[in-house]
């Protein structure tokens, strides 16, 4: 089968301009979008995603789940489809660009092929996911999980977002809940363009991110409890101080995390203080330890020391500790043959590239369960992402879905 000619290149005008109208839908209030999943925005935005595929001549699939399908034929009836996409939700202040490239870079795909007239011998289908963010209704990569068989319909359904309202009700209220069986579409490869959400790729000058591994990750959640009391009549020696034992607690994630450098990374997120009040000493904190790393046996290392090491902690100070592991997922080893693909593409079309380990979670990473996956990626600005001041340059976005493009087609074969 002969590669695709390194002429063949996206409409980087096109791509950037559609990126541009998206962005018009659930603005944030700093430059940014709030188009968080399952909202009216969500729903304006799906509309908009749908009309431009139609106009593509796509026909679009829609699951129970709300995950959209934007479908080009190949010549083949029987070859399964490759799948491409990402999501369009974001983060309460979020940017312009993380998910939305990954399924806009997908239309341009698309698009090109038809402003080219070629055909492929498997169909190609452009994927949105629906609440990869996780945002609104926990946890992140939702749909797509359900999709893989991680997580059960119901038990997504049943989700509740902040004001008691339901994944399932939200869905069907702004009308895109389908009638397709979530998970019963078979895939030949699935490929998703990402942005990188760190800042590896533009200190190292690289176009492209390869993506190799997709990080494992671990959320342990530790309540340590000591005694309420007054801050200034209570003598120092005294003192069952909890807030001072989990800093010495974080002082111990950031030691086992650096241990394991340069891939293992440690922090606390999330942390809720009682009573949380100037004049009394922390009686409570609750706080969510979040360890990643692409290595299993380093993040079930970084889990027992953090066990240990804060049970001392909390013994020699006199506090009671105790864990919980609240969420995670096991690391990502990612198709070497889609890999592959994604590395001949970079470097057919001259692309400067480097293997990356994503640190993120993505669809891409629940899809790898259940057909062959691969990632591309472009830089960021200073690695920022989450906020709505996230930016790329139009050249990052066509070099990314370039490599989009070439990887796609080498596998799904063009025929004309």
């Amino acid at each position: 089968m002969p590669a695709p000619g390194e002429n063949l290149k996206i409409n980087a005008d096109r791509l950037w301009d559609s990126l541009m109208e998206m962005a018009k839908i659930g603005p944030g209030v700093a430059g940014g979008n709030n188009r968080q999943t399952l909202t009216d925005a969500d729903a304006e935005g799906r509309a908009l995603f749908q009309k431009w595929c139609e106009e593509a001549g796509c026909t679009m699939g829609l699951d129970q789940m709300g995950n959209m399908f934007a479908r080009r034929e190949g010549t083949d009836a029987d070859a399964l489809p490759v799948y491409v996409g990402s999501h369009l939700d974001t983060q309460p202040t979020g940017g312009k660009y993380d998910g939305v490239l990954g399924v806009l870079g997908g239309l341009e795909l698309l698009r090109t092929l038809n402003d080219l007239g070629i055909t492929t011998k498997h169909p190609i289908v452009v994927t949105n996911f629906t609440n990869e963010e996780g945002t609104r209704y926990a946890p992140a990569m939702l749909s797509s999980g359900v999709f893989a068989g991680i997580h059960t319909q119901d038990w997504a359904y049943a989700k509740k977002d902040a004001e008691g309202k339901s994944f399932g009700d939200e869905l069907a209220r702004i009308g895109w809940r389908g009638d397709e069986e979530v998970g019963a579409r078979k895939m030949h490869a699935f490929f998703e363009l990402h942005i990188e959400q760190g800042p590896i790729l533009e200190a190292e000058g690289k176009d492209i991110g390869v993506v190799t591994h997709g990080q494992g990750l671990s959320w342990i959640q530790v309540t340590v409890t000591g005694r309420d009391a007054h801050t200034g009549s209570t003598p120092m020696p005294m003192r069952r101080n909890a807030g001072l034992g989990m800093a010495r607690i974080l002082e111990k994630v950031e030691e086992i995390a650096l241990s394991h450098a340069p891939h293992a990374v440690g922090a606390a997120g999330h942390i809720d203080v009682f009573p949380n009040s100037r004049n009394v000493i922390p009686g409570c904190v609750v706080f969510t330890v979040d360890f990643r790393s692409p290595d299993l046996t380093v993040i079930e290392d970084m889990e027992a020391r953090l066990r240990v090491e804060g049970q001392v902690v909390a013994d020699t100070m006199g506090l009671k500790i105790e864990f919980e592991k609240v969420g995670g997922f096991d690391p990502v080893a990612f198709d070497d043959g889609c890999v592959t693909a994604v590395r001949n593409a970079a470097e057919r079309l001259g692309y400067s590239h480097m293997n990356l380990i994503s640190g993120a979670g993505h669809d891409a990473c629940w899809i790898n369960r259940v057909a062959p996956t691969a990632m591309v990626m472009c830089p960021c600005v200073d690695g920022l992402s989450h906020n709505e001041a996230e930016e790329i340059t139009k050249e990052w976005a066509m070099a990314g879905a370039d490599v989009l493009l070439h990887a796609v087609l080498e596998t799904a074969e063009i025929v004309g």
